[in-house]
């Protein structure tokens, strides 16, 4: 079988050319495409709607100051709040115990410079003296004067009194927060501990 249809001529366009990926655009394609409109929009407006409630006229007709999305000016922008979630898991004991002791320590000395200036104010005052007389009068006797309340209650004796329970209070309170930084751990590992929430304002 022979070919007698002849010599067939090249496309240049196809042969040479870019292909239709590569091509570059129009210099009046710079907008966005729109696709052709299936039916004509009707002349009483940019856009209708026909039979059942179809919209014809699309952004044809539509201008670039109308298509511009304006930005909203009475909006009222409130502060953002971030929340975090935590859990005490555990406590370190001896984080504890030297926290406890700084601040047992702490609390014993104010016990012992309130227990000062109370006492002198109360002196100052003449409380001691009036009450010592009372009970002197009371307790006294033919033999004796009775009970000294102001030698009883002196400021020397008074200071020392409170000195005592101070370092009481320090080895009480170092051992008690330490004892229970250990059954906090214990209880923690059965109910998960205490769960806090942290807020931070922006």
């Amino acid at each position: 079988m022979t070919d007698t249809r002849g010599p067939q001529p090249q496309y240049e366009g196809y042969a040479t050319g870019p292909l239709p990926g590569e091509r570059e655009p129009a210099p009046g394609q710079a907008g966005p495409y729109h696709p052709p409109q299936a039916y004509p929009s009707p002349p009483g407006g940019q856009g209708g709607t026909h039979g059942g409630g179809r919209s014809y006229g699309g952004p044809q007709g539509v201008g670039p100051a109308q298509t511009a999305r304006k930005p909203r000016t009475g909006a009222r922008t409130t502060p953002r709040t971030r929340k975090a979630r935590l859990r005490v898991a555990k406590a370190d004991p001896w984080s504890v115990m030297k926290v406890s002791f700084l601040l047992s320590i702490a609390l014993g000395i104010c016990t012992v410079v309130a227990s000062a200036v109370l006492w002198m104010v109360m002196d100052a005052m003449g409380v001691f003296s009036t009450v010592g007389g009372t009970i002197s009068e009371a307790t006294g006797s033919n033999e004796g004067n009775g009970f000294d309340l102001q030698a009883f209650l002196s400021l020397p004796r008074v200071l020392v009194f409170t000195s005592v329970i101070a370092v009481i209070d320090v080895v009480l309170a170092t051992a008690l927060a330490t004892l229970g930084a250990f059954i906090y751990n214990l209880s923690a590992g059965f109910v998960g501990g205490v769960e806090l929430t942290l807020a931070e304002d922006e």
